[in-house]
């Protein structure tokens, strides 16, 4: 008998959906978050909490960043510059106002890929001269997931592609 076609015998992933966000915002409080406790897939997210959005907006150091159409370009421009210089396998990138959704294969961990994604991205909007802070645009973190087949990699990419909303500019 024969494994499936998208049975890969060493177990590596098809690819990776990347996602991160720009710093602010996304806090707790906005219907819809997940929290530590809520983090759990199936589960319910959390309700709108006005008290808690404003506490963890007061709380932040610097204001929410929200990307510009020539931002958000530069960003994809980063992220497909990315994958050439390190030979990864590009699928689709579709950079927001506040976060981004990247799809990829590469030969190493998806924190890696995250973080020169986020280090590249950021380079290029301080290049263009559209960045000007020492400190970085990216929330702490982001989002790996691992995709494990064939029909997962096409979802993802179908996802980042066609599910974001209309295009930007």
């Amino acid at each position: 008998m024969r494994p499936p076609r998208e049975f890969r015998d060493d177990h590596t992933p098809f690819g990776y959906l990347i996602t991160f966000r720009s710093f602010g915002c996304w806090l707790h409080g906005k219907e819809g978050s997940v929290d530590r406790s809520h983090n759990t897939y199936g589960t319910p997210k959390l309700p709108g909490d006005d008290a808690r959005f404003r506490y963890n907006r007061r709380a932040l150091a610097r204001p929410p960043v929200k990307l510009n159409v020539r931002q958000c370009a530069l960003v994809e421009q980063a992220v497909r510059e990315t994958c050439g210089f390190r030979k990864w396998s590009f699928w689709a990138v579709n950079a927001r106002t506040n976060h981004v959704h990247t799809v990829v294969t590469a030969n190493c961990t998806p924190e890696r890929v995250l973080s020169a994604f986020k280090a590249n991205a950021t380079r290029k909007l301080r290049e263009a001269k559209c960045w000007n802070s020492n400190s970085s645009p990216w929330a702490y973190r982001g989002s790996r997931r691992y995709l494990w087949n064939e029909k997962e990699l096409l979802d993802a990419i179908a996802y980042v592609l066609y599910d974001q909303g209309e295009p930007l500019g």
